[in-house]
């Protein structure tokens, strides 16, 4: 009887293919054929170690060894090295588990990526998968919003609001038809949470938005995913028909008599549809436009149903509290933030990447000790947390705890988890102008204060860094933000204030710039 084929793991995560994991896969696959190995290539997720992507991995008795960043052309030596065996080569990085990255982090919502073969459902059963949905069965919708409250759950994509409360809202609520709306709409900067959770693990999200649909009552679910990301798509549009097949989803989910069918949408990429009414506006067929609240979208969401709307991490979170229980959940983090955070490390640092972690860990640990540092080597001067309309912190300030309460008490915000990392030669100014020329470009133009308001901060910004009056013009954009804060609509134009105010509070220096040749020459001539 021939031996097992050797298991050799090499992601088809997005970033891993922008730097050549595809050649490697086939690279791999050629030189064992050639040398009469067998061998079975599984393309997994991103372990999130995106510094050393194409990691390639080898399944040994021992565990699985890692390699890496491995290019076509070093395929031949580790073969040679004996790597389907795990043998020692300049590229070798020993068991993967085992790596310091992977060793600090507490992962419940990523547990499985970079783990599984992301379309295989005996590979996600195999590893805990549809636990939490088969619990979700057994029990009534009121016990599992209950669960949902009870775990600490909040909104991941950034306002964090309780997720059991909106569910319960949704469950109260009396109508025939109901929906449940994944937010997929991924558009902060530094932010690539969701994308790697399609690619390595789409079976979980699908679940989570299938007990959210037996919880509330719900038969019919929209995943409304941008359309920047097309492996996410092909990958869960895969997930969804191989789910509905088995019986899974659909008609009967689980065999349970309840239904829930879902469907993938694609956004043409407006951030605006990160923000939950103008999201449904466009799966309505309609221009993404912000709505009034009330009434709220738990009462009346798309189509003027009671919809559930949350982003994918949240929905992500779900199997795993209704798996292990509420409390296991709540354990995890402090204060009102409980369970973990997937964190997205990016900007001039060294080792970027996703790190999930337990609420509570220090902004300065994640950077200096898991990130290393500045790529460039010089000092950090700034790091945006929140996405581009989050606040910028000085390198004084990176003790603060990674929870939502102890930011928003330095006027900053969590969002998504993106961290954004500047080191001492940016321009704390023009990062201040780009937040204005963000807001302008993407505003959907229904309310005058983020409509014109981001436009005029613009023109604001432009004559403080020509060195145009500069005292006049910074009492005109503190004015502005103020106004831009309190009588925006939503949070696009209401936020976009907090990275501005935040440069300019924080690096004032960078807004006290001398007139420029011109204006010389205007200020001499009056």
């Amino acid at each position: 009887m021939s031996a097992a084929p050797v298991r050799i793991f090499t992601p088809v995560d997005a970033a891993a293919l922008s730097v050549g994991a595809e050649a490697v896969a086939q690279a791999v696959a050629g030189e064992a054929a050639a040398r009469g190995l067998a061998v079975e290539i599984v393309r997994n997720g991103s372990r999130g170690m995106l510094w050393l992507e194409p990691l390639v991995e080898v399944e040994t008795a021992e565990g699985r060894i890692a390699y890496g960043p491995v290019a076509a052309q070093d395929v031949p030596s580790l073969f040679d090295a004996g790597f389907i065996s795990g043998g020692a080569h300049r590229l070798s990085l020993g068991k993967t588990e085992e790596l310091d990255w992977m060793k600090r982090q507490q992962r419940l919502t990523f547990e499985r990526v970079g783990v599984i073969d992301p379309l295989s459902i005996a590979d996600y059963r195999a590893h805990g998968g549809f636990k939490g949905l088969e619990k979700a069965l057994g029990l009534t919708g009121g016990e599992i919003v209950e669960a949902v409250k009870a775990s600490g759950l909040r909104g991941r994509g950034g306002a964090g609001f309780p997720t059991g409360i909106k569910w319960k809202t949704v469950h109260d609520a009396k109508a025939e038809q109901k929906y449940i709306v994944c937010n997929a709409d991924e558009g902060d900067s530094g932010t690539f949470a969701d994308r790697m959770l399609f690619e390595g693990d789409p079976y979980l999200t699908i679940e989570g938005m299938a007990i959210a649909a037996v919880a509330v009552g719900a038969t019919r679910g929209y995943l409304y995913l941008r359309s920047e990301y097309p492996h996410a798509h092909r990958t869960l549009q895969r997930a969804i028909l191989k789910a509905e097949a088995a019986g899974l989803i659909g008609a009967s989910v689980m065999g349970s008599g309840r239904a829930f069918h879902l469907e993938v949408r694609l956004g043409a990429g407006a951030y605006i549809c990160g923000e939950e009414t103008s999201l449904l506006e466009s799966l309505e067929g309609k221009r993404a436009i912000v709505r009034a609240k009330p009434p709220l979208p738990a009462l009346q969401g798309l189509f003027g149903k009671p919809t559930v709307v949350n982003n994918v991490l949240s929905f992500a979170a779900v199997p795993w509290i209704l798996a292990h229980g509420a409390q296991a959940y709540a354990d995890y983090g402090m204060g009102r933030s409980r369970g973990t955070l997937p964190v997205q490390l990016g900007g001039n640092v060294k080792r970027g990447g996703l790190i999930e972690l337990a609420f509570g860990i220090s902004l300065r640990e994640i950077i200096e000790e898991m990130g290393g540092g500045t790529l460039s080597g010089r000092p950090i001067r700034a790091v945006q947390v929140g996405g581009p309309l989050g606040a910028y912190l000085t390198a004084e300030q990176l003790d603060v705890q990674m929870d939502y309460e102890a930011l928003a008490s330095m006027r900053a915000m969590l969002g998504h988890g993106g961290i954004v990392v500047f080191d001492d030669s940016v321009d704390m100014a023009r990062q201040a102008r780009f937040a204005f020329a963000f807001c302008a470009k993407e505003s959907c133009g229904k309310c005058t204060p983020c409509r014109i308001g981001a436009t005029r901060g613009v023109e604001v910004m432009d004559r403080i860094i020509a060195g145009a009056e500069v005292p006049k013009n910074i009492a005109v954009l503190r004015d502005l933000s103020k106004l831009m804060t309190d009588a925006s609509l939503c949070a696009m134009g209401g936020l976009t204030p907090m990275p501005v105010l935040s440069a300019l509070n924080h690096f004032p220096e960078d807004f006290d710039r001398p007139p420029s040749p011109l204006q010389k020459l205007a200020l001499a001539a009056e």
